[in-house]
């Protein structure tokens, strides 16, 4: 009998903690279908004119008066948490940040780990060489030094391109463009590989400096990353960014920014 009353009361113990761990993942299941108190952003604070620093340190740019009018629309507090834009994808993941915001490119490769929101605005890779330099084309750029920021989709329109990648002399990666752009002013580079809202930004900044070569070097449009399970969030937010873009809030800030509308309707 005693045998009988141990595979018994082991049967029992393992019922038991089946459905522990069954209603854990059911009540954590729930918990990521429901609209989050607040909402931690992580960006890259070097990002202008998406989001980066003031002279007194204080985060600004487009994204981020994007970011808080959503927020105050969803009803939720929001945080914004400068992370290594190479480990982005990681930090969400991990529940470092809860979204990636800040003229972040939708690409196919990013969509099989982040869900993304309905895009906003649109953007394009630009080869940026110094006003007095002898590079007309991007063919002159064979044999020569480019920089791009590490992690951006700078890189994968280069790895899209590989007769011209191949055809470079080096690519030097930068935690962020503008050390890139620094470092082309001063001649360490020949030239910059760069999203355009900030290459030309930068240009606004460097007057008589700077030239953009003809062409690009891929369309892409901007979108918001969240986790993939989040999907409570990700409507609310589509829902919040059309309403935006319906009433001209994304026109007024796109204009205070680029001086222009650079947005695209949310459909």
């Amino acid at each position: 009998m005693n045998w009988k009353k141990t595979v018994l009361a082991g049967m029992i113990a393992v019922t038991a903690a089946i459905l522990i761990i069954g209603c854990g993942s059911q009540s954590q299941k729930q918990d990521s279908q429901k609209m989050p108190d607040k909402i931690v952003i992580g960006l890259d604070d070097n990002f202008p004119p998406m989001g980066f620093r003031d002279e007194s340190n204080n985060l600004i740019g487009f994204d981020i008066d994007l970011a808080n009018e959503a927020a105050k629309r969803m009803g939720v507090k929001v945080e914004f948490k400068p992370i290594d834009w190479d480990s982005k994808e990681a930090a969400l993941k991990s529940k470092k940040v809860d979204m990636l915001w800040n003229g972040l490119t939708i690409t196919d490769s990013r969509k099989k780990q982040i869900a993304f929101s309905k895009p906003y605005m649109k953007n394009a890779q630009i080869l940026i060489v110094r006003a007095d330099s002898p590079i007309q084309t991007k063919d002159d750029l064979k044999g020569k030094i480019i920089g791009t920021q590490e992690g951006s989709s700078s890189v994968d329109a280069l790895d899209k391109d590989p007769d011209f990648k191949n055809s470079l002399q080096d690519v030097k990666l930068y935690g962020d463009f503008v050390a890139a752009l620094m470092d082309l002013e001063v001649g360490r580079t020949d030239g910059v590989l760069v999203d355009s809202v900030v290459g030309r930004y930068y240009m606004t900044k460097k007057e008589g400096k700077f030239r953009v070569l003809a062409g690009s070097m891929g369309d892409e449009e901007f979108g918001v990353g969240m986790r993939q399970d989040d999907a409570v969030l990700v409507n609310k937010l589509n829902s919040v960014l059309k309403e935006m873009s319906t009433d001209g809030t994304m026109k007024k800030l796109s204009e205070k920014w680029f001086k222009t509308d650079i947005t695209i309707p949310v459909q």
